[in-house]
């Protein structure tokens, strides 16, 4: 398959448009100089509409596009409890953990650490996330990104990882968090639009033309199989979401670390204009995480029907569809998804750098003026792009659901980080040697049973972990000779929400235990 013209024409406008919009967003007032403030918090300008797009388009890559769709094409509407249960995790964090983390006006949250805890806590963590985005997270996108490109435009693989590295480095470098959170409402307008109509048009092929609700009812009798949002334990597909584990367990210990500790997450709430809009922007981006799995997991489960045959490479099924769009409209797919690629890869460079600065070079190299601090923040982006290209091919070319792939690798450091966090925004007790027995043991403890019981699920084996932890960490407290004095307190914040706010929480709820009753 090959893009038209028009295609080709709809896709360069795209990059041009949102290069210089990036551009345009970024420029600073006559006199004044662009500080950390504004390279890595965006002058703690944003408001709610932006935190919230930019959260999902964070979010959303190709690991979700790609990846979730594959699952969705492997294992069915189950692993759309990852989309889903997020909508009701980002209205916890949004009362309960936001007002922590802005009352301390931190710019990464390894920071947030050491204000708890110590310096020693601040640099395991940060270093910890230095290596996971880019040997993790920046490399799963790079990859699946490339490999779409290839499938769609026939462009060599390598060529797709240097455009796609080029193309986040032209349009986010230079302006920061900035540049990225406003562009993203750009993105998330594509990615919404692209990603319904892809779906409207296999669900209208698989109805034979009669509408996409014919397609929709057509589609569960073809592929029944598919609709079960808790899996038995006769499922192929079981150790990778292994039944009411994911709806009751350790998915929602994967959401607290994702949305609620992940600096390429968190940093746009922190970037807020205050307490008030960050909240907003977070209800916002739960609502649109309910949408979601229409545009990322639906898509997938149709090429079960549409393109079977892929059971060995289902990370393709998004790609193949792509080839059913007529031209312009397979430009605009396109555009939504390098969209969706390059959003995620300027919000995980920015934080990468955020990190290494703020958390790492400052610490070691202190006293530099703001512009020394933001050139480094500068190279660490790119440079940290220019490892993972190099990284990507041997890392995931033999995986056959990188989604998966990401899950099982964090998995081993997520539950120590639950535990760390969790315990310090509410345990006053909770001493820096608890956090670190806690760390260790994740990894330890993790490493152990993955050798020792291969067999068990994954997210079945964050469960124990996260109660290892949490053994640890309090008795390790607890022991502890260090008096109160060295111990930081829990300071308090104030959880009130609006009336709006609760009732949108209460509407996720709801909507949420519909879907489930359905799908049982």
């Amino acid at each position: 398959m090959s893009l038209s013209g028009l295609d080709i024409g709809i896709f360069v406008a795209y990059v041009i448009g949102l290069i210089i919009i990036a551009s345009l967003v970024s420029r600073e007032k006559a006199g004044h100089e662009k500080d950390t403030k504004d390279y890595f918090l965006a002058g703690n300008s944003l408001t709610w509409w932006a935190i919230g797009a930019s959260l999902i388009a964070a979010n959303i890559s190709a690991e979700q596009i790609i990846g979730m769709s594959g699952s969705g094409y492997a294992v069915g509407l189950g692993i759309a409890s990852y989309e889903w249960l997020a909508a009701i995790i980002l209205m916890i964090i949004g009362k309960y953990f936001l007002p922590i983390f802005l009352k301390h006006k931190i710019y990464t949250m390894p920071q947030y650490l050491e204000r708890r805890y110590n310096h020693d806590v601040r640099l395991v963590l940060a270093v910890f996330w230095i290596g996971v985005y880019i040997f993790v997270n920046l490399t799963s996108v790079l990859w699946l990104g490339s490999l779409a490109i290839n499938t769609v435009a026939g462009v060599d693989i390598a060529y797709g990882l240097m455009f796609l590295g080029a193309f986040a480095a032209a349009y986010s470098l230079y302006g920061g968090l900035k540049a990225v959170a406003f562009t993203d409402i750009i993105q998330v307008v594509l990615l919404v639009i692209g990603g319904f109509y892809l779906t409207y048009v296999t669900l209208d092929m698989i109805g034979d033309g009669r509408g996409i609700i014919a397609g929709f009812s057509s589609l569960t009798d073809q592929a029944a199989v598919k609709f079960d949002m808790i899996l038995s334990k006769d499922n192929q597909y079981y150790k990778d979401l292994p039944g009411i584990t994911a709806l009751v367990g350790a998915v929602w210990v994967l959401h607290f670390a994702y949305w609620g500790f992940n600096q390429y997450i968190i940093q746009r709430a922190l970037a807020a204009k205050s307490l008030a809009e960050a909240q907003k922007g977070i209800a916002f981006a739960a609502i649109l995480k309910l949408i979601m799995p229409i545009i990322v997991v639906l898509p997938g489960i149709a090429a079960f029907v549409i393109v079977p045959g892929l059971d060995d490479t289902p990370d393709r099924a998004y790609p193949e569809l792509m080839k059913l769009m007529p031209a312009g409209m397979l430009g605009l797919v396109f555009a939504a998804l390098v969209a969706a690629i390059v959003s995620s890869l300027g919000s995980m460079t920015n934080s990468i750098s955020t990190i290494f600065t703020m958390d790492v070079y400052s610490y070691y190299k202190p006293g530099r003026s703001q512009r020394h601090y933001v050139t480094v923040g500068r190279v660490v982006s790119f440079s940290s792009l220019i490892i993972a290209m190099i990284c990507a091919r041997p890392l995931l070319g033999n995986f056959d659901q990188a989604f998966q792939y990401i899950q099982e690798f964090t998995g081993f450091f997520t539950p120590g980080i639950v535990t760390i966090f969790i315990l310090g925004m509410f345990w006053n007790r909770a001493t820096p040697a608890g956090a670190l027995a806690a760390a260790i043991g994740s990894f330890l403890s993790s490493v152990a049973f993955y050798f020792l019981w291969p067999d068990l699920p994954f997210l079945d084996r964050m469960n124990f972990v996260f109660v290892i932890c949490l053994a640890l960490a309090v008795g390790v407290s607890l022991a502890a000779k260090e008096t109160s004095e060295n111990i930081h307190p829990v300071e308090k914040a104030d959880f009130h929400t609006p009336t709006s706010y609760n009732i949108v929480a209460l509407a996720n709820f709801m909507i949420l235990s519909a879907i489930y009753f359905t799908w049982w």
